[in-house]
């Protein structure tokens, strides 16, 4: 989990890029073998439970680690897995989809029900990527992206729609159970960022002066990064959306 903190006179935001929002462990669980993620899709991340009673703004992003090998757990019992499962004896019941969803839903009650939170939780909607010819490793490119899509340029990813799905199903889930004074704001940047293919890093993550930038004779393209946003442009205008978001919120308290 990651944090970043804006304080001002009166006001503390905390912006937190959590891996999985739910509580997670690594320890032998039934079946599932030690050192893999193991989480607990019905129970909160302790960690930033224990400090919203102080928080003005908590901004939640997540979604893309639910690619990553874990375990699910429902109920004190194994639901699913992502890449990883002992044998095809035992059914999933769940696939990494409707475990982001869960999650969603679970750490939303948990905010919107906490007697002692009272401030505006920010949801960041899922983060579009732009991978053509395939995904980030088997290789999907978005080299020689320079400027903005326009219609017709842009890249139709169905997983990026079902988790942008899920996720909005499991924030209005949430959101439902609501019984404290807190605010809750959904900032959808998942769609009209799919037009900014030019905001990833692309090659030029790799810093060797000799990388390749091109793609070969036979049309491969060089190992690419089109996930991650680290160049001018769609970051910021993130930060301007957050922003107004919170001044919206925070005039219409004072009316």
């Amino acid at each position: 989990m990651q944090r970043y903190y804006f304080r001002s006179t009166s006001t503390t935001v905390i912006r937190i890029w959590s891996s999985w929002l739910v509580h997670k462990t690594t320890e032998q669980f039934d079946f599932a073998p030690e050192g893999v993620d193991k989480l607990h899709l019905d129970a909160p991340d302790e960690t930033f439970m224990d400090i919203i009673p102080s928080v003005d703004v908590l901004v939640l992003s997540s979604g893309h680690w639910f690619a990553k090998r874990s375990v699910y757990i429902l109920n004190n019992e194994i639901v699913g897995g992502q890449l990883w499962w002992p044998d095809n004896s035992r059914t999933k019941k769940i696939d990494s989809t409707e475990a982001f969803e869960i999650s969603v839903a679970t750490i939303m009650s948990s905010l919107v029900t906490n007697p002692d939170y009272k401030g505006l939780t920010v949801v960041r909607a899922y983060s579009p990527d732009h991978y053509e010819g395939g995904t980030w490793n088997t290789g999907g490119s978005c080299t020689g992206k320079v400027k903005p899509a326009v219609d017709g340029e842009l890249v139709e990813s169905g997983f990026t729609n079902i988790m942008h799905d899920k996720q909005i199903s499991g924030f209005n889930r949430g959101i439902k159970k609501k019984t404290n004074k807190s605010r809750v704001a959904f900032m959808d940047i998942t769609k009209p960022f799919a037009y900014r293919h030019d905001g990833h890093p692309g090659p030029f993550r790799n810093l060797d002066p000799n990388k390749i930038t091109k793609r070969s004779a036979d049309g491969r393209p060089p190992p690419q990064d089109c996930l991650h946003w680290c160049m001018p442009g769609p970051i910021d205008t993130w930060n301007e959306f957050l922003m107004e978001t919170i001044r919206r919120d925070f005039e219409s308290q004072d009316t």
